[in-house]
């Protein structure tokens, strides 16, 4: 592919969360942060949301990967399932052996909790795409989470979700749970200039030694399209870069990155950017006219 035409080692703008490109963006260090904290307190649920592509499952490996030799980390990707579904996941991912009955296997939980205490490990639950799981598994959840000791909870609760998460929890059925919720944190999009700093850095750990690979208008256009998700503006970026590679150019311009948003579902096509154009010459029209106007009264 264009590896070679660039000068990379390897494809830089991957959709797959990879956490040697992890970039600390300001909403990304203040998530890390609330998470750490939060960690270290011991207390209650912890609620990570932000919208479809910002980085959820990024900042949730990045955020096991940093905790040290004290914590065990137990991890849920997929929480579609039933309480009893749950129970086993957990089990599994805690060592203890799913083959029981519901009744059995919270004992055996308990138990493992337990021991995991008494050698001074602190024990984490994350649990990706909150949003689906379902209300009765979430009670189930907030069952779990009473597993206690005298000083601490045996078992703390991290979820990472979508905006639709924050929706489920109001209901009133799972109250108890929403008021559990000790630490959030909502992640916000990259702004333009956080933009330009990704691209670089992305670029940087694939090994391009170019300067300005991407024009400045190119960058511009990417925050247009992209609206500052990350995921789409890897999928932006990497298109570009082919369509640059297809045509022999050694930049990536606008032209490319404007025919790479117009193939690119969720991204600000091309006639929605002239739109936007539009609107603000428009504007600017009528800013100017009606300083003219003021002047000459």
């Amino acid at each position: 592919m264009y590896k070679s035409h660039f000068g990379l080692r390897e494809i830089p703008f991957s959709i797959t969360p990879d956490t040697s490109y992890f970039f600390l963006f300001a909403s990304f260090q203040a998530a890390l942060n609330t998470l750490l904290v939060a960690a270290k307190s011991g207390e209650g649920f912890i609620k990570i949301t932000g919208e479809v592509g910002t980085g959820k499952t990024m900042l949730c490996r990045k955020f096991m990967t940093t905790l040290g030799p004290d914590f065990v980390t137990a991890y849920i990707p997929n929480p579609l399932l039933d309480p009893s579904s749950l129970m086993r996941a957990v089990a599994d991912e805690l060592e203890v052996p799913a083959n029981q009955d519901t009744h059995q296997l919270l004992k055996s939980i308990n138990h493992r909790l337990l021991d995991l205490a008494r050698q001074g490990k602190r024990v984490l639950l994350c649990i990706d795409e909150a949003q689906a799981l379902p209300l009765d598994t979430l009670e189930a959840l907030r069952l779990l989470s009473n597993l206690e000791t005298e000083k601490r909870k045996l078992l703390q609760i991290v979820l990472f979700g979508q905006p639709e998460l924050d929706v489920k929890l109001a209901r009133n059925e799972i109250r108890q749970l929403a008021q559990r919720i000790t630490f959030h944190y909502h992640l916000r999009p990259l702004n333009k200039q956080e933009i330009q700093v990704y691209i670089a850095h992305r670029l940087a750990v694939a090994g391009c030694q170019q300067q300005n690979l991407f024009s400045r208008a190119a960058l511009s256009m990417l925050y247009l399209s992209s609206g500052g998700i990350p995921r789409l503006l890897n999928i932006l970026a990497h298109k570009a870069l082919m369509l640059s590679f297809g045509a022999g150019k050694p930049q990536v311009g606008i032209r490319q990155v404007l025919l790479a948003a117009n193939d690119t579902l969720g991204s600000t096509s091309l006639s929605s950017v002239r739109n936007w154009f539009s609107r603000l010459s428009l504007g600017l029209a009528a800013l100017a006219f009606i300083s003219v106007w003021i002047y000459l009264k």
